[in-house]
């Protein structure tokens, strides 16, 4: 377990995601999705900017082989507190976090546990892919392990299972000593997604992944976290609340730094308890 290796409507709110689901996705019973298994475990988790309080108190239980998605308007401490489920947030000059993050029950917040590698369990794709300009296709998917020290058995087979993971095996495998530059946006982000595969995480963090791609790019990239969440915990922020629908089995809603609402994303987008959240999802503020 990833523990052990890091201690050593109410009026039209439907209408929002209509028909946004895309083929073949299947509805589940709310009380199947609830039953499983939680991976993270948000415990009153606070985070600051020096004095600024960007997020106040959010509990948040993140189930095993689901996409859970945040959504939120610009500012209201989604990516922050996505940051804070890896430890990057207090990378940040000034940075802190209180409370608790269990990962399979383990505190990644305790003394006792490296950052480092609470990272390579909690992988993360950023907004824009950042692909590293000096290297090739094949050592950009090597280069995470690389840089943690990591003995590479055979890197060739690895190199084509996470390529293969990410959706982009057939489309590089013959130029993979190319600038990963080179590739198209869409194809760069993917190369980023099987950059943070390649280090087998248990939990996949995505920060507005679709943000800076066309949107061909980002039918791809949706269709790969589809695939993906059969073997990752996924936990995706997003601003597109269509996406949120399409793509994910819980939705929680965060607004200045408080989360107002959690539920699986079909009932939150058809019959939101709180009016804040039918406020947000109809777009009278936001």
């Amino acid at each position: 377990m990833a523990a052990e290796a890091i201690a050593a409507t109410r009026g039209g709110v439907s209408g929002v995601v209509s028909g946004v689901r895309p083929p073949g996705r299947k509805s589940e019973p709310s009380a199947d999705l609830w039953d499983s298994k939680t991976k993270i475990d948000a415990r009153k988790v606070h985070a600051w900017f020096g004095t600024l309080e960007a997020i106040k108190g959010v509990s948040l239980p993140i189930p095993e082989h689901r996409v859970t998605a945040i959504i939120g308007p610009s500012g209201c401490g989604k990516s922050t507190f996505l940051r804070c489920l890896n430890r990057m947030h207090e990378v940040v000059l000034g940075a802190r976090v209180a409370g608790e993050v269990l990962l399979d029950g383990q505190d990644i917040y305790s003394p006792r546990v490296n950052p480092v590698r609470v990272r390579r369990h909690v992988g993360m794709v950023f907004q824009k892919p950042n692909p590293f300009p000096t290297m090739s296709i094949r050592d950009n998917v090597l280069a995470g392990l690389r840089l943690n020290g990591v003995r590479i058995q055979d890197p060739a087979a690895l190199v084509e299972r996470a390529l293969g993971q990410a959706a982009l095996w057939e489309e590089v495998k013959d130029v993979l000593d190319k600038s990963g530059v080179s590739l198209s946006g869409g194809q760069q982000q993917r190369l980023c997604i099987a950059r943070a595969l390649a280090l087998e995480p248990d939990v996949l963090l995505m920060d507005e992944p679709c943000s800076a791609l066309d949107p061909i790019a980002t039918a791809k990239v949706e269709e790969l976290i589809h695939e993906l969440r059969e073997r990752y915990t996924i936990i995706i922020v997003t601003h597109n609340m269509q996406q949120a629908a399409r793509v994910s089995d819980f939705t929680a809603f965060l607004y200045q730094g408080e989360l107002v609402e959690h539920d699986t994303t079909d009932a939150m987008f058809t019959k939101p308890k709180k009016q804040k959240t039918e406020d947000y999802l109809t777009g009278r503020f936001g």
